[in-house]
C-alpha cells in the first residue's frame, strides 16, 4: 500500500512539473531565428493587406469612430467583457516592438510577446491555418502599411480568479489546432482554396459553429458534422452555412453565396448584425476567384436532415390572415401590418434584393430568436459597397415597441408563411435590451491604408 501511495505521489508530482513547464513555456515559431526585412517590398505589404482583409482584422481591433487597428472594441464573453487590443505599430501601446516570431506566436499560437495567453476571442485557432508566407506578409503590412496610434489598451472586466491566463495553455492543447492548412488530396484547387479561406483567415467557424462547455468550437473543419452548423454568440445567432434547406444554405446556389459575399445581398437576404461588419470590411474586398472558391467549399458541406427537419414550403394563407378583419384579434399580426408590411410585404417575400424576405428566412426557422430580437431592437448597419452606403436599412424599434410587443410581432413572423421558428418570450427581449447597445448598429467601415 505504501509503495502504491508513493507511486501515485510521484505521478502527481511529474504531472505537476510538466503542467508548470507547459503553461509557462514560450511556444516555438519557425521565425525564431529569422529577422524580418527592415524594408519589405511593396508587393509583400500589399499581399499582407489582402490577408488582413480576408482575416477581417479591422472589424474587431477598431472602434466605429476610431483609428484602424487601435483597439478598444468591447466584446462580451460568458465570464465578463474583454477589449480588443491596439495592433498598430506604435512602440509604446501597440505591437511596434514585436519581432516576426512574436507576431507569429500571437497570430497562430495565441501568445503575446510578453508571454501572456490571449483569450480565444482572438481567433488564433483558425489563424493557425495560415501559412508562413501569410504571416510574413501580414507582419510586413502591420509594421509598414499601418499608421501607428498611441492608444493604451483597456483591462478586461473578467474578475479574479477567472482572469488567470495560464489555464488557456491547457485549453489550447485540448481545442486549438496548431498546424497550417493541409491540402485535401481528393478535392481540386478551388475547393482547397475555399476551405483554407473559410477555415483559416475567414474564421467563419468562430460565429457559425456551436460552442462546447469550455467555449470551444465543436468542429474546426468539414470532418465534423457540427462545423458551421450554426451558433449563438454575443447576442446574434449565426445560421448554418451547410446545406440545410431551413436553417442553412440548402436553397442557395453557389452563385447566390458568391453574390452575398460580393454584394452583401441576394434574393434570400441582406447582411446584418456581425455579418454586415464582415461584409463591409472584408468579403467585398476579396477577389472573385476567392469568393467563388469559398462558395464552392460551402456548397460541399452536407446538411443534417435530422437536425434541420422537413424542408420549408411557402404557405400563402398568411396573406388572408393579415386582412383587417382577421388581424384585429392578433396583436402580432396588427403590429406586423403597421410596422413591417410596407417593406417586407404581406406575402413576407420582401422586395427583391433590397428588402429581404421573412418567409422562409433562416432567422425565422432557427430555434433561437436572438438575431431577430436584436435586429428589431437595434436595427441593422448600413451595407456599404464600394464606399457607398445603401439607402435602405432596418430601423431600430427599441424606443417604439415594448418587450411584449416585440415578442408578439416576432411570434407572428416566426409562425407565418410556413415558418416554424417557435415562440419568443418577452423576458428574452428584455434580456437582450439590457445587454445590447443601440450604438452596436453603427456602421463600421474603416479605411485601411
Amino acid at each position: 500500500m505504501k509503495k502504491l501511495l508513493l507511486t501515485l505521489v510521484a505521478i502527481i508530482a511529474v504531472i505537476g512539473v510538466w503542467t508548470a513547464w507547459y503553461v509557462t513555456r514560450t511556444p516555438s515559431s519557425p521565425f525564431d531565428d529569422e529577422m524580418a526585412s527592415a524594408s519589405p517590398s511593396q508587393d509583400l505589404i500589399s499581399r499582407g493587406k489582402y490577408v488582413a482583409r480576408a482575416a477581417d482584422c479591422v472589424a474587431c481591433h477598431s472602434l466605429p469612430e476610431g483609428q484602424p487597428f487601435a483597439g478598444g472594441l468591447k466584446m462580451g464573453t460568458p465570464v465578463g467583457a474583454i477589449y480588443a487590443t491596439n495592433i498598430t505599430p506604435d512602440k509604446k501601446t501597440g505591437i511596434g516592438e514585436y519581432t516576426l516570431a512574436d507576431f507569429d506566436r500571437s497570430i497562430r499560437k495565441g501568445v503575446a510577446a510578453d508571454g501572456h495567453r490571449l483569450y480565444p476571442a482572438m481567433p488564433y485557432p483558425s489563424y493557425s491555418k495560415m501559412s508562413d508566407d501569410d504571416v510574413k506578409a501580414l507582419y510586413a503590412y502591420f509594421m509598414h502599411g499601418v499608421q501607428p496610434v498611441d492608444r493604451p489598451n483597456q483591462t478586461s472586466e473578467i474578475p479574479a480568479p477567472l482572469n488567470m491566463r495560464w489555464p488557456l495553455a491547457l485549453w489550447n492543447l485540448a481545442f486549438a489546432p496548431d498546424t497550417p492548412y493541409q491540402q485535401v488530396a481528393d478535392h481540386d484547387a478551388q475547393w482547397n482554396r475555399g476551405a483554407f479561406l473559410v477555415q483559416g483567415p475567414g474564421h467563419c467557424g468562430s460565429c457559425h459553429t456551436p460552442r462546447g462547455l469550455a467555449f470551444n468550437e465543436k468542429g474546426m473543419d468539414q470532418s465534423s458534422k457540427t462545423y458551421l452548423s450554426g451558433g449563438l454568440l454575443d447576442g446574434w445567432y449565426a445560421p448554418s452555412l451547410r446545406q440545410d434547406p431551413n436553417t442553412g444554405l440548402g436553397r442557395w446556389s453557389a452563385e447566390d453565396i458568391y453574390a452575398f459575399l460580393k454584394n452583401g445581398r441576394n434574393e434570400h437576404g441582406v447582411v446584418f448584425g456581425s455579418m454586415a461588419e464582415a461584409y463591409n470590411n472584408s468579403t467585398q474586398f476579396l477577389t472573385d476567384d476567392d469568393l467563388h472558391a469559398m462558395a464552392a467549399y460551402l456548397k460541399s458541406l452536407p446538411g443534417d436532415p435530422s437536425r434541420d427537419g422537413t424542408p420549408w414550403s411557402y404557405d400563402a394563407s398568411t396573406v388572408a390572415a393579415l386582412a383587417p378583419a382577421k388581424r384585429a384579434s392578433d396583436p402580432g399580426a396588427q403590429l406586423y401590418a403597421a410596422k413591417c408590411s410596407f417593406c417586407h410585404g404581406e406575402d413576407g417575400k420582401g422586395q427583391g434584393q433590397w428588402m429581404p424576405p421573412l418567409a422562409g428566412s433562416s432567422s425565422s426557422l432557427v430555434p433561437s430568436p436572438a438575431s431577430q430580437i436584436n435586429v428589431v431592437l437595434n436595427g441593422s448597419a448600413r451595407v456599404v459597397s464600394n464606399g457607398m452606403p445603401d439607402s435602405y436599412r432596418m430601423p431600430p424599434y427599441r424606443a417604439q415597441l415594448s418587450d411584449k410587443e416585440i415578442a408578439q410581432v416576432l411570434d407572428f413572423v416566426r409562425s407565418a408563411w410556413g415558418n416554424d421558428g417557435g415562440k419568443v418570450a418577452a423576458k428574452d427581449v428584455a434580456d437582450l435590451r439590457k445587454r445590447t447597445d443601440p450604438a452596436s448598429s453603427n456602421v463600421i467601415v474603416l479605411q485601411m491604408r
